[in-house]
């Protein structure tokens, strides 16, 4: 089992930055692909960004590239998401997920951390 906390969220203006974390339980979180996700209120959850197992690779959803940069810390099992320039249509859940078996599909999902962006 791979538990997943997320933290770092809030309400902010738009234009202000966040940065979120997710912290992962379990031994072998350099062998995870770990992604981030985000579902707005009515929506699909929608893939944001992801992370390769040691960080050489990473990818973005066209809306966000630019704006945001995902990162991890093996040695303290954790992933980050650097939100900048951040705009109302940015306003989700915003999940952490873990793919343990890349590239099998992300098995693990956190409970999610509201972000709120205000005009």
């Amino acid at each position: 089992q791979v538990q997943l906390v997320e933290t770092g969220g809030g309400l902010v203006q738009a234009g202000a930055s966040l940065r979120l974390s997710c912290a992962a339980s379990g031994r072998t979180f350099s062998s995870y692909t770990m992604g981030w996700f985000r579902q707005a209120p009515g929506k699909e959850r929608e893939f944001v960004a992801s992370i390769s197992r040691r960080g050489f690779s990473t990818y973005y959803a066209d809306s966000v590239k630019g704006r945001f940069t995902i990162s991890r810390d093996n040695a303290k099992n954790t992933v980050y998401l650097q939100m900048n320039s951040l705009k109302p249509e940015d306003t989700a859940l915003y999940y952490c997920a873990a793919d343990t078996r890349p590239p099998g599909g992300y098995d693990y999902w956190g409970q999610g951390t509201q972000v709120t962006v205000s005009s």
